[in-house]
């Protein structure tokens, strides 16, 4: 994800699915999406079952190119997608800020969190914590660290042990890693601390949370900080060796955002899928199917927001659907914080 330097316009990997009536002259709606269209196959069968009559052209590519393409398009005065997906929960935000979203009151609008809806006009959809992972076999005979205080301490006994063998994400490169920075600075006042410890340990950086979790799967590393934990749950689910902690002193927790562009070609398309994306069964869908947490009040069971707020209550802290959100866009203010990480890590 990309806060920023966004690359230039880029091609998307593009699918279409025809509608299910047959209708080779059906209606399209057309997606703008960061989630892997591998990944988002159930929701998009699940819409076309409940709407038959429409067919889906689901355009895959990076956060940043979503929001370029959007912006580009529309000021050349060209219709764009009719739903925006993204994990840039910043540039989603700036689109709705900026005036390139359109609002869509819907029935779930007056019930959803008050924290995922920004003026009916930008939703967040998911409900995704930032988590510590670790190496199963590693902690047999230590506790797990639950909370930033104990990932220090732990790594001030056992640096030496572990030196290079701690991940997390760069977040010159990493959007989402950013978010959790920042996240971390405005929630913990001693965060500095936490990066100054991992520095000292020969933290590795990467962009992506793949990365880290394969090494942390096969023992290469013992810890990961700060991952976003719908990815470490998949990859828990199929690495017995992955473990998850949620940090006890508190868990950030980001979201996709969807909108409906304000030059979507189809925007009452775009107002269904989002309409169904927001609905009992496909935020159930969005559970069960695709593995990412649920925001919907309405659903309930694992992998939910509810379940997870019942289990975790203030512990948790969503990272709000607001204009606070483009605070980090500021090149100055993002720049002084990664000049900042870079040094800590550097004098360590």
């Amino acid at each position: 994800m990309l806060l920023a330097f966004w690359p230039g316009f880029a091609l998307a990997d593009q699918a279409f699915y025809p509608a299910k009536s047959g209708n080779a002259d059906a209606p399209v709606l057309t997606v703008y999406s960061s989630l892997d269209e591998p990944l988002a196959r159930p929701m998009i069968r699940g819409f076309q079952e409940a709407n038959p009559d429409v067919a889906v052209k689901y355009e895959d590519m990076l956060t940043g190119d979503i929001y370029d393409r959007i912006v580009r398009e529309t000021d050349a005065g060209k219709k764009t997608a009719d739903f925006a997906f993204s994990s840039a929960m910043d540039l989603q935000v700036k689109l709705s800020n900026d005036g390139y979203a359109q609002v869509s009151n819907l029935p779930m609008s007056a019930p959803w969190p008050k924290w995922a809806n920004w003026r009916n006009t930008a939703y967040a959809l998911t409900f995704e914590p930032a988590v510590f992972v670790y190496h199963k076999p590693s902690f047999a005979h230590e506790p797990v660290p639950n909370s930033r205080a104990e990932f220090v301490d732990y790594l001030k006994r056992k640096g030496n042990d572990v030196h290079g063998r701690i991940g997390t994400y760069d977040i010159e490169r990493s959007g989402v890693g950013f978010l959790f920075m920042a996240r971390d600075q405005e929630q913990f006042g001693d965060i500095w601390s936490v990066i100054g410890a991992m520095g000292a340990a020969g933290v590795k950086l990467y962009s992506t949370s793949s990365a880290i979790l394969e090494r942390v799967a096969d023992g290469r590393f013992v810890l990961g900080y700060n991952i976003l934990g719908s990815y470490a749950a998949d990859w828990a689910s199929r690495y017995p060796d992955v473990g998850i902690v949620l940090p006890k002193d508190y868990t950030v927790v980001m979201s996709r955002i969807g909108l409906v562009p304000q030059a979507a070609a189809e925007p009452e398309l775009g107002r269904r899928y989002l309409t169904f994306f927001m609905s009992r069964e496909g935020q159930t869908i969005m559970a069960r199917e695709l593995q990412i947490p649920a925001v919907s009040p309405e659903v309930a069971g694992e992998n939910t927001a509810n379940t997870l707020q019942e289990l975790l209550g203030a512990q948790l802290r969503p990272v709000p659907v607001s204009p606070g959100l483009m605070v980090y866009l500021d090149q100055v203010k993002r720049a002084r914080l990664i000049a900042h990480w870079n040094e800590v890590l550097r004098t360590q």
